[in-house]
């Protein structure tokens, strides 16, 4: 039984991008030190300034990652899903959270404590690869963010977030044209994540379900022509540039 078991949980990670190209043994290795935890919708696995250390491996669920202000305001970051990584930077760099994490739904993950984390990272040069990919892959995602916020106004900025989590989790309905996501977000988790205010979110939802660009019902995310909408974003580069202007 524990040989079916263990053959079962090293499969399992091998679906995940950073234990993919590891070898078997170090798999079997990895996976004594984690351990399964399970969280119901909205609530906190780990909060801004927290002193926890441990690095969570997302197996299903969506999280959300946000910060909040002295004056108790939220400003989301990102939302993680299956196969994603998330509190690593505490565990590398030993600072406090640097933000909360929260459920959106259900969620189960597999926690690592933070020294069995850094000694898998200084044992096994293909994992430390993998995370450095990891890590790659985050900076360059924290560098297109910073982007859209320079380059588009607010309209701009929330259709690109809606675009970008429609490519990492949408369900294609018809190829080039029709997606479904569902991030679980409702409006004020929208306008959080580009400065907006609720109210204003609402009503650019509204305006671009009229056109026929997308629908938004309960945090599922409709889109409708998805060429139509990558247009409208990159028009909002010439709106934005228009405001500033002198």
């Amino acid at each position: 039984m524990q040989d079916k078991t263990l053959a079962r949980r090293v499969a399992l990670l091998n679906t995940m991008p950073l234990f993919a190209d590891l070898p078997e043994k170090e798999i079997e290795t990895i996976v004594q030190d984690l351990r399964l935890k399970e969280y119901g919708r909205e609530e906190i696995i780990f909060r801004q300034g927290d002193e926890s250390r441990e690095v969570y491996f997302l197996l299903k669920g969506k999280v959300r990652i946000f910060t909040t202000s002295p004056s108790g305001n939220e400003t989301s970051i990102a939302i993680f899903s299956t196969n994603d990584v998330i509190g690593e930077l505490a565990a590398v760099d030993h600072a406090p959270r640097s933000a909360t994490a929260k459920s959106i739904d259900a969620v189960s993950l597999l926690s690592m404590a933070q020294d069995r984390f850094l000694y898998h990272l200084e044992t096994m040069p293909r994992f430390a690869l993998a995370f450095i990919r990891l890590l790659s892959g985050k900076l360059r995602w924290t560098a297109a963010y910073a982007e859209s916020i320079a380059q588009f106004d607010a309209a701009g900025r929330l259709l690109h977030i809606i675009l970008q989590n429609t490519e990492s989790y949408g369900r294609e309905l018809t190829a080039g044209q029709e997606y479904i996501v569902d991030l679980g977000l409702n409006q004020t988790d929208l306008a959080s994540m580009i400065g907006a205010r609720r109210e204003w979110v609402n009503r650019i939802l509204g305006d671009w379900r009229r056109r026929g660009l997308l629908e938004f019902d309960n945090g599922v995310i409709h889109i409708l022509d998805l060429p139509r909408a990558v247009a409208e974003r990159d028009s909002r580069i010439e709106a934005n540039q228009s405001e500033s202007s002198w």
